[in-house]
C-alpha cells in the first residue's frame, strides 16, 4: 500500500513539472485556422528531418498580396511549387522539397494555414539551416506593401502564443535576413520585430 501511495505521489509531482505549453492550443482563439486536411494537402514527397523548436523566424512570400484568392487555393499552389523543381525569381532552379518550406502561413486576411508539420525542419533556397526554426511566412512583399491590419492583429496574438507553447524567448524571435543574405521578410515587416519582441517579453 505504501508503495502504491508513493508511486501516485511521484506521478503527480512529475505531471506538475510538465510544461503547461503541452496543453496550450497551437493557434489562439479568435484566429481562423485552416488545417492541412481542410485545404487538401498532399503528403510529403521526400523524407524530412525531425527537429526541436528553439526559434521563431518570420518570412514573407515576396509576392503581391492576393485578397481575392482563398487561403486554401494559395496553400495548394504553394505546395505544388514546393514539391517540384521550380524556377526562382533570380533565375536559379529550386530543387524539389518534401513539402511547403514553412510551418505556418498568414494570409492577407489574417487567417492562418497549416503548412509543414512543425515536427520537421523547413527548407530554404538560401544558405542557412532552418532546423530548430518555427517558420512563419506572411503573405506579401513587404519591401513594397504594408502589413494589413488583419495580419498585424494575427501576428500580435500568434507569436506570443507560439513562444509560450514552445518555450521560445524574445531574443530567439528573428527573421530570415538575420540568418541569410536576403531582404526577406521585407523592410516594413522587419521593422515590426522590436514590437513583436516586446510582446513576447511582456508574457515571460
Amino acid at each position: 500500500m505504501k508503495l502504491v501511495i508513493l508511486l501516485v505521489l511521484v506521478g503527480a509531482f512529475f505531471s506538475c513539472q510538465r510544461p503547461a505549453a503541452a496543453t496550450e492550443p497551437l493557434i489562439p482563439e479568435g484566429i481562423t485556422y485552416l488545417t492541412r486536411e481542410a485545404w487538401g494537402a498532399h503528403a510529403p514527397v521526400l523524407s524530412m528531418r525531425p527537429h526541436q523548436l528553439t526559434r521563431l523566424t518570420i518570412h514573407h512570400t515576396a509576392t503581391s498580396q492576393l485578397p481575392d484568392r482563398t487561403l486554401a487555393d494559395k496553400l495548394r499552389s504553394l505546395q505544388k511549387f514546393s514539391q517540384q523543381e521550380s524556377p526562382l525569381a533570380d533565375g536559379r532552379m529550386k530543387p524539389a522539397w518534401a513539402d511547403i518550406p514553412y510551418h505556418l502561413y498568414v494570409d492577407v486576411h489574417g487567417e492562418v494555414g497549416e503548412a509543414r508539420d512543425l515536427n520537421y525542419a523547413g527548407d530554404s533556397n538560401t544558405s542557412y539551416d532552418p532546423a530548430g526554426h518555427l517558420l512563419i511566412v506572411v503573405e506579401g512583399n513587404f519591401e513594397k506593401e504594408d502589413i494589413t491590419p488583419a495580419q498585424m492583429k494575427t501576428l500580435e496574438k500568434l507569436l506570443p502564443a507560439l513562444a509560450k507553447k514552445y518555450g521560445i524567448t524574445a531574443d530567439s524571435l528573428g527573421a530570415h535576413k538575420d540568418f541569410a543574405d536576403t531582404a526577406c521578410p521585407g523592410a516594413r515587416l522587419y521593422g515590426e520585430l522590436p514590437h513583436f519582441r516586446r510582446l513576447l517579453t511582456g508574457q515571460q
